[in-house]
């Protein structure tokens, strides 16, 4: 679980905090990895407010982040993290319509 003072507690798998970055990869590029994962659940968290709750926000970002966890390049994941708990979100919303 990521836990930084003023953020979200999204859940990392272990297998993902012990995912290596590929070459060349810091723990630089891990904080901003983390960070972008942070900001994605506030932006869907505000964008979603009127239709799911912080906590089932978090859970779609944790889901999605997970089905990354064995991806060597890195630098994208949290694009394809956020469009990926976008659809999540507005088909569970669709669903309850």
């Amino acid at each position: 679980m990521i836990n930084t003072a003023g953020h979200s507690h999204v859940k990392i798998s272990a297998e993902a905090e012990q995912h290596p970055f590929p070459a060349g990869g810091t723990v630089t590029d891990r904080a901003r990895e983390e960070d972008a994962i942070h900001g994605i659940v506030e932006r869907l968290t505000n964008a979603f407010s009127a239709t799911h709750s912080p906590a089932e926000v978090e859970d779609a970002v944790t889901k999605a982040y997970a089905s990354f966890t064995d991806r060597p390049v890195r630098e994208f994941v949290p694009v394809l993290v956020e469009r990926k708990t976008r659809s999540i979100l507005s088909n569970h919303s669709a669903d309850e319509a």
